[in-house]
């Protein structure tokens, strides 16, 4: 017979988990919008527990906090940001719009090559479209 020690939460109940986190973060990038720098200082104390003079560090307190770091940790710190940096720049290039030509030969298979940004082939007709970057 299986014994459970701990059960996770039901579909509903993480749900509404959900929705309450994403009522959370959106109220604070709304205030942050309205709000500002006010709004930024605010929560880095309440999450933090940090609350600089300045948010801004100056070239040598880089410095220094790039000293403090091992060799690991810096290649680890370069590892994500590349991770992050690739990550962004494919959601970006699959955000931009697509502009093209049909062919002649594609007007009755149109439908099928607005949707899509490679070629698109109507099997029945044997009409095939490329999307042409203009």
């Amino acid at each position: 017979m299986i014994r459970y020690l701990k059960r996770g939460r039901d579909v509903q109940a993480r749900a509404q988990d959900d929705t309450a986190v994403r009522n959370t973060v959106e109220g604070i990038i709304r205030d942050i919008e309205t709000r500002g720098d006010a709004a930024v200082r605010e929560y880095s104390k309440k999450f933090d527990n940090w609350d600089p003079q300045d948010f801004r560090l100056s070239d040598a307190a880089i410095e220094r906090a790039m000293k403090s770091l091992s060799a690991r940790e810096l290649e680890d710190i370069r590892f994500a940001q590349a991770q992050v940096r690739n990550f962004a720049q494919i959601q970006r290039d699959s955000m931009l719009d697509v502009k093209w030509k049909r062919a002649p030969a594609c007007s009755s298979a149109i439908a099928m090559c607005r949707s899509t940004r490679w070629a698109a082939t109507s099997p029945a007709a044997s009409i095939r479209c490329w999307p042409r970057r203009i």
